[in-house]
């Protein structure tokens, strides 16, 4: 199993909009970053937990748990014309952008990322690197506990 954070801007997609979906499960489009688009194409297996990240707010911080729920397929936002995120160079015999869908598990207390980055276990953990500006990382299994037993257990 792996872990992911996952971010999302919460005017797009919040934790309670995800929690409100039928079977609580949200398509994770418009990801166009390649190294994002390889984790979900490439390493993201269904099962594999997910820290839910509010990004681009008053307050960013991981909100809720969630889990990986689908294999990946084709990011059907690319190919509509309307869509932000439509990519005229994507053609459907061969699709540019990945998704993959997102179950959304339970709401926590928001842990912002001064906390986290005042975690001295988390002091690697690849969302948090200066720089870092990747709406999907990998979490270490060693900082799924920190932050799953630690911090969302407080």
């Amino acid at each position: 199993m792996n872990y992911w954070l996952m971010k999302s801007e919460p005017g797009e997609c919040s934790i309670d909009d995800a929690l409100a979906m039928p079977a609580s499960t949200v398509p994770w489009t418009g990801v166009r970053n390649y190294q994002a688009r390889n984790f979900m194409r490439d390493a993201m297996k269904a099962g594999d937990g997910v820290l839910f990240y509010h990004s681009s707010c008053a307050e960013p911080g991981i909100a809720g748990l969630a889990e990986v729920a689908s294999a990946p397929y084709p990011d059907p936002t690319q190919f509509d014309p309307a869509s932000h995120y439509y990519d005229a160079s994507a053609k459907p015999e061969a699709p540019r952008w990945i998704l993959v869908d997102v179950r959304a598990t339970k709401r926590t207390r928001l842990v912002p990322i001064a906390e986290l980055r005042a975690q001295p276990d988390l002091a690697e953990m690849a969302a948090l690197r200066r720089g870092n500006r990747l709406s999907i990382t990998p979490v270490t299994a060693a900082e799924w506990a920190v932050i799953t037993r630690r911090l969302l257990a407080s």
